[in-house]
């Protein structure tokens, strides 16, 4: 693996078959375009993973990895994060963004008070919220315009229009 950032965009929930196949839980939009995204940087793994051989099955996923050819080699896989190099995803428009840039940013009111940083998103179906870690826990609705006023990502820097107290 080399030293560009890696991005999880998935993991590995199960074994499929006696041959080596895995299902494959993705975070991408639609769910098997994370087989555009290789080679695969498994969390325990020493080795790459190209060429992977990938589908859709029923209403998820299943994938066979190079090398992996039996269930007992699948199964030490079950549960690793997917990481691929953040350089492999598309690029984002002016005010889109991966909420892998987004975690880690010092998040402050417009009143210039730090709330902490953003430890990660949640997705609830009305909108992604800002997990934010600092003195306590805040929940900030990613809602660009109304709550978060001003993302910089070459600050570290994102500007919100809320209550510290809250």
């Amino acid at each position: 693996m080399g030293a560009e950032k890696q991005v999880v965009v998935g993991y590995i929930s199960a074994v499929h078959g006696v041959k080596g196949w895995v299902k494959v839980h993705s975070w991408t939009r639609p769910m098997e375009a994370i087989f555009n995204y290789q080679p695969w940087n498994l969390e325990k793994e020493q080795s790459q993973f190209n060429s992977i051989d990938g589908r859709k099955q029923g209403k998820g996923l299943v994938a066979l990895l190079p090398g992996v050819e039996d269930r007992d080699r699948a199964a030490e896989l079950v549960g690793q994060q997917i990481r691929v190099g953040r350089d492999q995803l598309p690029a984002t428009a002016a005010d889109e963004y991966y909420w892998t840039d987004l975690e880690g940013l010092e998040v402050q009111t417009l009143r210039g008070e730090v709330l902490g940083r953003v430890d990660r998103l949640l997705e609830t179906g009305a909108n992604d919220v800002l997990v934010i870690r600092g003195e306590r826990e805040h929940l900030v609705p990613f809602v660009q315009g109304q709550y978060v006023t001003r993302i910089d990502l070459a600050a570290k820097l994102i500007t919100v229009d809320w209550d510290a107290e809250f």
